[in-house]
This record gives C-alpha cells, sequence and structure tokens, in this order.
C-alpha cells in the first residue's frame, strides 16, 4: 500500500544510480525493463515488457495507477510509494517516482526509477522541505546556541508571548518568559549538553506572558544539535500546550482524592472539615463549608423565613496558616444577610460564581460580629464560587470557594468540578446526617432498654459496666439487670444476645422485659429460664421481626440471693457461670449445669444452690469479657484462658466496688473488643437476726389473736409501733386463709429492711386471687384489704407449698386510715 506521496518530485533529491529504470508507454504498458527491475521484482524483460504496470502491483495500489496517470499528465510527474509483487509472491515495498521521458504529438512516454523501500531512509529532504516542516509546525520549536541564547525559533512559539523570532534572537528564557521556571529549564538544557540524552515530554507549570492570570502547562522535548565532527552547537527544543490536558487531569485527581478523604467517618462535622481539606489548595485558596443546625443534629433540613439566616460553620480550611480570611471558628454560627448570595445559593439549590469579585461585596459571614464587616477584595479575595451541598433534593448547607494567591479566576470549569466533589461530598454529609438521627435513636431505644439505674435493695451492693464492640453505634446484645424479689431477695441477671447493632439490642429489649416479666411471678432460677426459652420459640416462629429472630441462641444467667438465708441459686442457658470471690480473696468459679441456649430447645434447664458468706463478691458477665483474647477471626476463643486471666485480675483488692468493676474491664477488655462486654459485679449482705422474727403456727383458728399480739410485740422492740394497726389487719387476713384453705404446718414470718415484710407459708398449693365482693357478700374482702394496706402483696412457690407474703413501707403511707381488725375466721372474707 501506498504511504506517502508528494505531487512535486521537481524538488525532491531522488538517488538515480541506485534506481531501476522501467519505461511505460502513455496506456501505463512497460516497454522497457531493466536489469534492476529484474533484480527487485525477479522478471525477465519477456515476462514484463508488454504488460500493464498495474498487473504487476497489488490490488490495492492497482487500482491507483488511473488517478496516478492523471496527476503525471497534469503535473509532469509523480512520487511516492507502491507495493509490487514479486514474481515468487511475496509484496515488494517501492519508492517511485516517474518523469516524462518523451512527449511529443501523438505520444508520450514515462520514465518510472523504482527503488526497494526496504532499509532504505526514506527520501533526502531539501532545505526547503525542512523549512515548511519547522516554520509551519503547530509545535513551538526554538533552537539555543551552547551559552542558551536563542539563535531561531518558528513562529508558532510566539504564542506563547515573548515577542515574534527576531526579538527573541540573542536573548535568553529568563528574559522572555519571566513567567516560567527559567532556571530549572535551563538546567534541563545544560544536562543535554553534556550528555546528548534527549529528554522527551518533560511537562512545565507556569504563566507565560501570553496568558499571565492563568496557569498553563508545556509539555517539551530537547534534543542537543552538534556538527559534522559531533561538537554541540547547542539544543533544539520544541513545546505544545497541554494545558487542557493538565488541568483534566488534575480535576481527575482532585475528584479520586475527594473520593478517598471525603466520607471516611460517619461524623457530620468530620465530614465537612474533610470536604474542605480536599479543596485546598487544588481548586482553592479557602473554603468555608456551613451547614444548617437542623443537619449538624441529624434532622431533616428546616429552611429559615428571618431576614438573617443562620447556619453553623462545620469545616474550613486556606492555604494560609490560621485560616485569616475569616473570624468564624468550626462550630460558630456564620450569618447571612437574606439577599445574600449565600442564602440566594441555599434557598435556590443552584450555584453562584463571580469571576472577579465586586469591590463593594461585604465580607457576609462577619455580619451581627462586634466589627464592621469588610469588603472581600480588603480580604484579599478576587474570585469566589458558592456550591449548595445538596442530596436527594434536599439543601443541607453551602459550600463557599474563594481565590487570593492564585491569580487565575474561577471559570465554568472550576465550577463544574467543585459541584462534582461537593455533590460527593453531600452524599457523605447526608449520610452521616440520617447516621446521626439514627445512632441518637438507636441510643435512646438502648438507654430505656439497660437500666438506667440500679435499683436500691439491702441484699447486696452492685455496680455494672457496659462495653459494645460496635464502637460506631454504641449498640450491642448483651444486658444485665438487678430485680428486687419479695422477701428481700434479688435477681441478678446477665444475657447475651447474638450480633450487635439496633437488631441486637431489640431483642435484647425483649429478652430483658420477658425476664422482669416471670421475675415478678416469684419463680425459681430454672422455670425462669424455661419459660423465657418457649416465648423465644413462639416468638420467633410466629413473628419476622428482624429481633425475633435474632433472639434465638441467646444466653442468660438469672441469679437468685436470699439476703436472710445466704442461700443463692442459679440457672444457666449457655451462659458461663459467675465468678464467686470469697470474703479471704479466693477466687472460684461454680459448677452449675449448663443448659442449652434459647430458642434452641433440648435439655431441660436446672438449677445449682450455694451458700454464700457475708461480703462474698458474684462477678456475673457475659462471655466477650472472656473471649478478648482473640486473635484470628473464626477462631473459638479459649475461655479457660480467659477465666484464669479474669481471676488473676479479681485476685486484685480494691476498695471501691466501682472501681474494682471498671479495672477489670479495663484490664481485659481492648479499646475496640470482638464482641460486647457486659459485667454486673454484686458484693453480698446478710441480714441480721435482729431484722428476722418468725413463728411456727398451729392451723387453729385461736391462733390467729395470738399471732397479732406476737407481731405488735415485735413491731415494739423494732420501734415501728406505728405500723402495728396494718400489720395486725394483713397477718389476720393472711393466717386465717392459711388455716381455712390450707394444710400443713403454718409460719409466720417478718423481716424489716427497706420495708416492713410479712410471710404466712403453709403446705397448700392453691393459688390466691383477689375478689371484687357485692356489697351484700359476707365475705370475700380479705386480700383486698391487704392490697389497699401494703404496698404490694404476691405469692411464691416452694417444694414445700406456697408463701403469702405483703410489704409496708416504713414510712406509714398505706393502712394511715384503716379500721381496726376483727378477731377469729370472722375477719377473713378472700377465697382461693
Amino acid at each position: 500500500m501506498g504511504t506517502s506521496e508528494h505531487s512535486d518530485a521537481t524538488e525532491q533529491r531522488f538517488d538515480v544510480a541506485d534506481a531501476a529504470p522501467v519505461l511505460l508507454d502513455a496506456h501505463g504498458m512497460v516497454s522497457g525493463w531493466s536489469g534492476g527491475g529484474g533484480q527487485l521484482l525477479g522478471y525477465a524483460a519477456a515476462e514484463v515488457v508488454g504488460r500493464k504496470l498495474a498487473e504487476l502491483l497489488l490490488p490495492a495500489d492497482a487500482a491507483r495507477i488511473p488517478a496516478i496517470g492523471e496527476q503525471c499528465k497534469r503535473d509532469g510527474g509523480w512520487s511516492g510509494i507502491l507495493t509490487a509483487r514479486h514474481r515468487d509472491g511475496h509484496p515488494v515495498a517501492l519508492m517511485v517516482r516517474i518523469d516524462a521521458a518523451q512527449h511529443s504529438q501523438g505520444s508520450e512516454r514515462w520514465i518510472m526509477l523504482l527503488t526497494d523501500l526496504a532499509g532504505a531512509q526514506g527520501w533526502a529532504m531539501s532545505r526547503s522541505v525542512l523549512e515548511q516542516m519547522a516554520t509551519r509546525s503547530p509545535l513551538g520549536i526554538a533552537i539555543v546556541d551552547t551559552d542558551l541564547r536563542y539563535v531561531w525559533s518558528n513562529a508558532a512559539l510566539a504564542q506563547f508571548g515573548g515577542g515574534p523570532a527576531q526579538e527573541r534572537v540573542g536573548r535568553r528564557l529568563a528574559d522572555i518568559q519571566p513567567g516560567l521556571d527559567s532556571e530549572r529549564l535551563e538546567a534541563m538544557m545544560r544536562q543535554v549538553l553534556e550528555t546528548g540524552e534527549t529528554v522527551v515530554g518533560y511537562e512545565q507549570v507556569g504563566r507565560v506572558q501570553s496568558a499571565p492570570h492563568r496557569q498553563c502547562c508545556h509539555a517539551m522535548s530537547f534534543t542537543r544539535l552538534h556538527d559534522d565532527s559531533g561538537h554541540p552547537l547547542g539544543v533544539y527544543y520544541t513545546a505544545m500546550d497541554i494545558t487542557e490536558r493538565y488541568l483534566a487531569r488534575q480535576r481527575l485527581a482532585l475528584l479520586n482524592r475527594a473520593g478517598e478523604h471525603i466520607g471516611r467517618s460517619l461524623d457530620v462535622m468530620q465530614t465537612a472539615q474533610e470536604l474542605a481539606d480536599v479543596a485546598v489548595p487544588g481548586l482553592a485558596d479557602f473554603v468555608a463549608v456551613d451547614l444548617l443546625d437542623s443537619v449538624l443534629e441529624g434532622a431533616e433540613p428546616t429552611p429559615s423565613d428571618s431576614e438573617v439566616v443562620t447556619l453553623r460553620r462545620a469545616g474550613h480550611q486556606s492555604v494560609r496558616e490560621g485560616v485569616p480570611e475569616t473570624v468564624i471558628r468550626i462550630g460558630q454560627t456564620a450569618r447571612y444577610q437574606a439577599e445574600s448570595p449565600p442564602v440566594r445559593v441555599l434557598t435556590s439549590g443552584e450555584s453562584w460564581y463571580e469571576e472577579q469579585v465586586d469591590p463593594r461585596a461585604m465580607d457576609w459571614t462577619a455580619t451581627g460580629l462586634d466589627r464592621s464587616a469588610a469588603s472581600l477584595v480588603e480580604l484579599g479575595l478576587h474570585s469566589m464560587m458558592i456550591v449548595p451541598i445538596r442530596s436527594r433534593g434536599i439543601t443541607m448547607g453551602i459550600t463557599s470557594f474563594f481565590r487570593r494567591d492564585r491569580p487565575d479566576p474561577f471559570d465554568e470549569n472550576d465550577l463544574e468540578l467543585a459541584e462534582e466533589f461537593v455533590a460527593r461530598a453531600a452524599i457523605c454529609v447526608d449520610n452521616a446526617r440520617r447516621y446521626t438521627r439514627e445512632r441518637d435513636a438507636a441510643l435512646v431505644l438502648q438507654r430505656s432498654l439497660l437500666p438506667s439505674h440500679l435499683p436500691d435493695q439491702d441484699a447486696v451492693d452492685v455496680t455494672a459496666c457496659y462495653r459494645p464492640a460496635d464502637e460506631l453505634t454504641g449498640l450491642g446484645g448483651d444486658w444485665f439487670d438487678v430485680i428486687p424479689l419479695s422477701g428481700a431477695r434479688v435477681a441478678l441477671v446477665v444475657g447475651d444476645v447474638p450480633g450487635h447493632g439496633i437488631d441486637g439490642a431489640a431483642a435484647m429489649g425483649r429478652l430483658r422485659t420477658a425476664v422482669q416479666t416471670l421475675a415478678d411471678l416469684d419463680l425459681p432460677p430454672e422455670e425462669v429460664l424455661a419459660h423465657l426459652d418457649d416465648l423465644v420459640i413462639r416468638g420467633a416462629r410466629e413473628e419476622d421481626a428482624p429481633s425475633a429472630v435474632q433472639a434465638v441462641g441467646s444466653s442468660c444467667l438469672y441469679v437468685v440471693y436470699d439476703p436472710v438465708s445466704g442461700q443463692c441459686a442459679m440457672a444457666s442457658s449457655a451462659h458461663p457461670p459467675p465468678a464467686l470471690v470469697t470474703p479471704d480473696g479466693t477466687v472460684s468459679f461454680p459448677d452449675i449445669p449448663i443448659g442449652p441456649a434459647l430458642g434452641t430447645g433440648g435439655l431441660p434447664f436446672e438449677a445449682a444452690e450455694f451458700c454464700l458468706a457475708e461480703g462474698t463478691e458474684l462477678a456475673l458477665h457475659t462471655d466477650g469479657l472472656l473471649a478478648v483474647d482473640r486473635r484470628e477471626p473464626g477462631r473459638e476463643p479459649d475461655l479457660d484462658a480467659g477465666r484464669e486471666r479474669l481471676r488473676n485480675v479479681l485476685e486484685l483488692r480494691t476498695p471501691s466496688l466501682d472501681g474494682r468493676c471498671v479495672a477489670v474491664v479495663d484490664a481485659l477488655v481492648p479499646a475496640r473488643p470482638n464482641d460486647d462486654v457486659a459485667l454486673l459485679l454484686a458484693r453480698t449482705h446478710r441480714l441480721g437476726t435482729g431484722q428476722v422474727a418468725s413463728w411456727d403456727l398451729e392451723s387453729d383458728p385461736a391462733v390467729v389473736a395470738e399471732a397479732r399480739k406476737k407481731v405488735t410485740r415485735q413491731l415494739a422492740e423494732w420501734g415501728l409501733d406505728e405500723l402495728a394497726f396494718t400489720t395486725e389487719l394483713v397477718v389476720s387476713e393472711l393466717v386465717t386463709n392459711a388455716i381455712r384453705y390450707a394444710s400443713g404446718p403454718i409460719r409466720l414470718r417478718l423481716i424489716v429492711e427497706r420495708a416492713l415484710i410479712c410471710e404466712v407459708s403453709d403446705a397448700g398449693a392453691s393459688a390466691p386471687h383477689l375478689r371484687h365482693p357485692r356489697t351484700t357478700d359476707e365475705g370475700g374482702r380479705g386480700l383486698f384489704l391487704v392490697s389497699q394496706f401494703s404496698q404490694r402483696w404476691g405469692a411464691r412457690y416452694t417444694l414445700d407449698g406456697k408463701i403469702i407474703w405483703a410489704e409496708q413501707s416504713l414510712t406509714g403511707e398505706p393502712g394511715s386510715e384503716a379500721d381496726e381488725p376483727t378477731d377469729g375466721p370472722t375477719a377473713d372474707a378472700s377465697t382461693r
């Protein structure tokens, strides 16, 4: 195929000595063939003469012959490249020149000179051709001597400033382009002169005389020139304006940087600051990010109808230290007049920019401060853009861009770039805003689910520490609880729901509520877990809520401590046993039956009972406290090693129970645990013998009066005479009920703690219930009266029967207007 041609063959120098001549007639037939042609193409003269030239060429070039013939007739010749087919079939690229050999009336002859293109360097260019290439080149071209002074340059170089070529001669680069880094460029030229190595594609960024207010970028190449003896003559260099390509690359790099650095957290203020940091100095010299207060609070943006619009400075950055362009600090309010450009952008949601700011334009952020508002020109700001921070059709604030040190003003390309990465940042700001709202709501949910304070009771001193694994939301599935029970007893509970976040917290709330409800029934620990297991199974089967499903597989430890007897009963559902610390500092882990996880079914739950000495500490915890040494994902923690570490920490005595709890968690739990951690620390107490009085009663109505007398005497000893009246009434009703409806021994017990507790136990198994008798009924009012004169009352079941109990406030609030009780069984009006 032909790859080049020239219409004026006479201007080209062609080495005739190396060429093979071929004669052609007026019809393009070969009329003469030389030995050189045979060497090139392998044909003998007899095989070629009389054939058309087109028959010797490849089809693509053969099709060009008519057009080449017309050009020869018009211009007197042709030069170019044709590809012929060798006699053996392979193609041969030929450099061809056609000139008129004979031209008489009625007869035309042409001589065609053929040269093998393989290994040839091409045509030897004439000076006129070389001059055309240099002078007409769109690239700026110049030659400097060994002193780096201009000796020649083409017209294209003048587009960069510095005057025409004749004004450059004898001058150096620093003389004609003071805006460029001439020292670095001349150092590059000296390097080329010394080494002879060509430098290609060197990028020079600066300002040229033709565009003093615009940063330009030029791709430059440097080549050493030398004479026939190899002595350097100077440097030949070219320059091409690649500013648009450079700016496009800079914009792409800025967008990539924005994608990498904006939105690395879900904090609104940090995201706003990241936006400002990315824009300086890549796009602007000073950037300010202002957001609506409602956005910072996580709420939906609310526009203002007042004459002055108040925003909150969420981030700013400057090329100058200390951000001297503004007096507004991060977190402070920025107030804008209603008709100012910032407010117009905020309300319209459309960007605004000004290449050259009006000298009269005030610094709008200074409104309302104790100083006169300075003009933007006084602040040194000459060009600005304001872009709304907008996502999902909601405008959350504005980003203001200013130029101060860079002389080139903002243009439409800059505005498009600013809008692009502000839009990216707006998505992150909106995500952070929505996360803040959801996190605040979730934290409120969790605070409502976990105990805000531990209830007052005398059985144990308690403190707790909770550390979630989800540091972003602060939500977890572990929980703890302290539940006062009847008879001065207390229930201690810890549990663990699989997973974290809001679903785990919701599942935890469901389980904690269920445990509190079951605790009110005064059930033994194993029965509490059995009922809780049923609730989880039923919830997972009947509900689609994630929290109901997530509760499956949860663990729970339920402990009941009685300060009267010192007995402690505990049952576990797939939960590790607590650590026991005796008063002498010995740490042990009781061997208790471990039941199945909640909602999984399987073996029944069992309880274990222990008698604890006063001052014994119970450390109820979730398994996260023992598994914090996990190093490899998916590897099961070594719980035995975890218990040993816990033992070592608990053996270190700390006077304060609160300090002891925090010290344990800090020692065992890293800053970012793999699992939620809850620790409930309780130190037991025993009620003194002077706080408990009990009597065994016969099943005889006559003992009711005697029981009232015993109670009255005991209250007098305790200094509670003001409660004698209501207590006699309660005792009379409960003892009468036990005599009338139960069998076996009856026991009356009084406990004075934070309340006065009256308990009557019997061997019956029937459940008492409150009735609402009619005015004409003779009975049925016994438990009704007990409920009226007590803070609370209820029943709990034991292995031998049941206990009916009632509590009265020591302040005497209930029962202050009670009637005198009646002797004997007739005073009872309750039913079972």
